[in-house]
């Protein structure tokens, strides 16, 4: 039988099997911007109180259960405190015995890191509601309360409130995306409710960026809704994007496509750009690169789609129809793209292209690379500012209501497979 220890020799015993490491040495490391994870097991309550910059919250209970989401690699340097430095031997100890080598408790805990003078951060807190309403998301190892307050400081700009917008709006405001941002200078129409369901019939005849903003309080008041009652256009893209982590595209018309893409490309922001047509549907992530942050990125549209169709060569939603339930779909898969861009998990679709045909309910990956011909963000690019997109495209300028028509035919293992630009 073994026998039995105090508090105080359980400590003494783990201190003497473990590495510690002091305050004065992590600010160090932090400043020099060594890799390590700095890992806090206080409690939320105490956490609440402050955190040392970069730390991750992982609640002692919870350290063995969530350690490898946060770092597999059991070789890789770990750092870990508590408020004093007595429950963090203790999560040393115990993360060694789970293999990890390169592990240690911090001496004094937060306390001794507040107490040397030492900066340190004041977590955003939920509200009560905020906990309740989100409760779903924060249980959820690769959110938690750190990525719900990412989703509500997050900026996203939409670009219509039609067919794509509505289930994509709905989606991100329920999920607690701060701010979205909605372009559309269109009324609602009778014939747009068999599919964009941000909108009623007690709506018809009103703006939709006004419908839509009624709708989303309704859903979530933490969400704040920004309407452009006006056409993008090169003179105003600029300015409206340029205040956006990234921008979802569901515009129904070339060169808005065409706009959308070049805008985002020059100001290295995020386009989650989607279409729809008859029954069948695309997803795709446009990232440019940003060498300052070693972002190389992925292609853009003009990779995929150098040139325009000629005009009139595609039937318009209008004249070909588009099944109401699919930009439902389209658009949901259009606003999980941007939550996973927001929070910096999971796989985006960078260089793939998700293709959707409801008929046989078949989702088909297509892998592409990025053009090194691109006139825009190729070798050597001649795209180089903003253009006259009606122009380029051959068409008139857009009215309100208008409904251009969808891209050509893509072969898809030996079927033609639609890839439209119709989002209303």
């Amino acid at each position: 039988m073994t026998n039995p220890i105090t508090r105080d020799q359980l400590i003494a015993r783990a201190k003497s099997e473990i590495q510690e490491i002091t305050a004065s040495e992590v600010k160090r490391r932090l400043a020099s911007k060594e890799d390590f994870t700095l890992v806090d097991i206080r409690e939320r309550d105490e956490f609440d109180q402050g955190k040392i910059p970069g730390a991750v919250f992982i609640p002692r209970g919870f350290l063995e259960l969530r350690i490898e989401e946060k770092q597999a690699d059991r070789d890789a340097p770990i750092v870990v405190y508590c408020a004093g430095g007595v429950r963090s031997a203790l999560a040393v100890r115990n993360l060694m015995e789970m293999g990890y080598t390169n592990v240690q408790s911090m001496i004094g805990g937060f306390n001794g890191w507040k107490n040397a003078g030492y900066g340190f951060d004041l977590p955003r807190r939920l509200t009560q509601e905020q906990k309740i309403r989100y409760s779903r998301h924060t249980i959820m190892p690769n959110v938690g309360d750190a990525g719900q307050e990412k989703l509500l400081d997050a900026r996203v700009l939409l670009i219509g409130a039609g067919g794509l917008g509505s289930p994509a709006a709905l989606y991100l405001a329920a999920a607690g995306v701060g701010t979205l941002g909605i372009v559309d200078f269109d009324t609602v129409d009778l014939s747009n409710l068999q599919r964009q369901i941000l909108h009623g019939t007690s709506d018809i005849g009103r703006l939709k960026i006004e419908s839509a903003a009624d709708t989303v309080r309704e859903i979530n008041p933490d969400v704040r809704v920004i309407g452009y009652q006006e056409p993008l256009s090169s003179a105003n893209a600029f300015d409206i994007i340029k205040d956006y982590d990234l921008v979802l595209n569901g515009s129904d018309n070339f060169p808005t496509r065409y706009l959308v893409n070049d805008a985002c490309h020059f100001l290295r922001k995020p386009l989650v750009d989607a279409s729809i047509f008859m029954f069948e549907g695309q997803v795709t992530v446009y990232l440019p690169a940003h060498p300052d942050l070693g972002l190389v990125g992925g292609p853009c549209y003009r990779c995929l789609y150098p040139d325009p169709p000629p005009p009139g060569e595609v039937p318009s939603c209008a004249e070909a129809g588009v099944l109401g339930v699919l930009p439902g779909i389209v658009g949901s898969l259009q606003a999980v793209e941007a939550i996973k861009l927001i929070l910096g998990i999971g796989e985006p679709l960078v260089g793939k292209l998700l293709m959707l045909d409801t008929l046989d309910m078949s989702f088909r990956t297509l892998n592409v690379k990025k053009n090194p011909q691109c006139p825009l963000c190729g070798d050597h690019p001649t795209v180089t500012e903003l253009i006259d997109y009606e122009q380029f495209c051959g068409v008139a300028p857009p009215v309100t209501g208008a409904v251009p028509a969808a891209r050509p035919v893509l072969a898809v293992n030996g079927r033609s497979q639609q890839t439209a630009a119709l989002a209303r």
